[in-house]
């Protein structure tokens, strides 16, 4: 069975909407798109590599898929790292609506009971079945328990406004750190694997309990 893997780029006040580009999202009047660009060192371009080096499967949600629909066909060199697991692997996209012509190569629209959709991708995936960005389809994931591995880049930026990968409402969750770096421009890449609910306590003396 394969895991789902979940890279999602945020801010230091948890923000990760919009991180590529002014126009990418623009719901609720944000105007700050585009705050993940001037952090793209070569530190960055190294890890991207090694995530997407290991994809055997994509799973996006529709606006996610429609943004990089619009971009990544269109980069045909074998030799680049992104492009070539995007056009070549399998894409499942979380819609409830058809997807739109020209449909990407091999791209195909799941529908229905998202839990049990997405656990039958885990189960005929034999590796990383990958989600990148798709912050709504992220928080319907984590809510239903189907995240195994985050990685979590933390941009030294802080916004003030945006939506937030992990928003008020998320689903209680301990996490066990995995491996992390620090790229030359301050992006703090660190990798967790989901550890069930979170364990509590009180450094309270024992006289004061």
């Amino acid at each position: 069975m394969g895991k789902l893997v979940l890279t999602s780029f945020v801010t230091l006040d948890g923000v990760h909407q919009a991180p590529g580009g002014p126009g990418e999202d623009t719901r609720d009047g944000f105007e700050q798109g585009g705050w993940s660009v001037p952090y793209g060192d070569d530190d960055f371009g190294r890890f991207i590599t090694e995530v997407f080096d290991g994809a055997d499967a994509f799973l996006l949600g529709r606006r996610t898929y429609e943004i990089f629909a619009s971009y990544w066909p269109k980069v045909t060199d074998p030799a680049d790292p992104v492009a070539s697991r995007l056009n070549s692997l399998p894409k499942y996209v979380a819609t409830s609506t058809a997807l739109t012509e020209p449909v990407w190569s091999g791209a195909t629209a799941i529908h229905g009971d998202l839990a049990k959709e997405v656990t039958a991708l885990k189960e005929r995936t034999d590796g990383e079945l990958q989600v990148h960005g798709s912050g709504a389809l992220a928080h319907s994931l984590f809510a239903l328990d189907l995240v195994d591995t985050v990685h979590l880049l933390t941009f030294p930026v802080v916004l003030g406004a945006g939506h937030r990968l992990f928003a008020e409402g998320t689903l209680p969750t301990a996490f066990r750190h995995a491996g992390g770096r620090i790229t030359a421009a301050g992006v703090s890449i660190q990798t967790y694997d989901l550890d069930g609910r979170p364990r509590y306590g009180s450094y309270a003396l024992p006289d004061d309990v």
